[in-house]
């Protein structure tokens, strides 16, 4: 039972990190259509938003948990990785580039960083 508590957990952080993403591309898709920007203006961005979408993510993971945080970050930085790789490579034809493996294990790490901040910001707020 502890097992399913813990995948339940990170794939509540992989829906906070998929609905950051939509939320934010949303966003910028409104700013491409209607202002003079480039994408090339907002790649920097999108890089920032998406590591902060993933330790978010892995926040609420290992908040939900409550237990095993670096394990549960992990979890769902792979969750997320996965699901980036499926989508390109069944619906591009395509695999990861060597700059793509090295932005996913950041992805990961910082996953991992915000599941062990999120167990730990919710063991101490139950101890005041």
């Amino acid at each position: 039972m502890e097992n399913r508590g813990i995948f339940t957990s990170m794939v509540y952080g992989l829906i906070t990190i998929l609905v950051i993403i939509l939320s934010v591309s949303f966003i910028i898709s409104l700013l491409l259509r209607f202002t003079s920007l480039t994408e090339s203006s907002f790649s920097w961005i999108i890089m920032i938003l998406t590591f902060v979408a993933l330790l978010v993510g892995g926040f609420v993971s290992g908040g939900k948990s409550k237990q095993k945080g670096w394990m549960v970050g992990l979890g769902t930085g792979l969750l997320y990785s996965l699901l980036v790789f499926l989508v390109q490579f069944l619906g591009y034809n395509n695999t990861f580039s060597t700059e793509q493996y090295l932005f996913h294990g950041g992805y990961i790490l910082t996953a991992i960083i915000g599941g062990v901040l999120g167990v730990n910001v919710v063991r101490n707020s139950r101890m005041v």
